[in-house]
């Protein structure tokens, strides 16, 4: 559990830090070639790299927890017997379909 937290906080940081980087980077004239663009030009650019840095972020994350092993996650006993008897009762009676309804 304790990776999967460190996973998150990882991405959670980077989906703060890598867009406001984009930013101070362009606005402070760091990148070459960002003096040479209009104030519009630069303020687009800048807000859409960091847009897709974020997604990008999102998009690693999400990967990374498609590669986790799904055999290490077992459901809860409880829950699962639970959730069983619940499904069990509303397909059993159909008048409480009528009265959600």
């Amino acid at each position: 559990m304790a990776a999967v937290i460190r996973k998150f906080f990882i991405a959670s940081m980077f989906m703060w830090v890598a867009p406001v980087a984009i930013l101070y980077a362009f606005n402070h004239d760091l990148l070459p070639g960002a003096d040479q663009l209009s104030p519009y030009s630069l303020t687009v650019l800048s807000g859409f790299l960091a847009v897709i840095s974020v997604n990008i972020v999102i998009a690693f994350y999400i990967f990374m927890a498609m590669k986790e092993p799904s055999d290490k996650h077992e459901p809860d006993p409880a829950f699962l017997a639970e959730a069983k008897a619940s499904v069990r009762q509303s397909t059993d009676n159909p008048d409480s379909q009528k009265k959600e309804e």
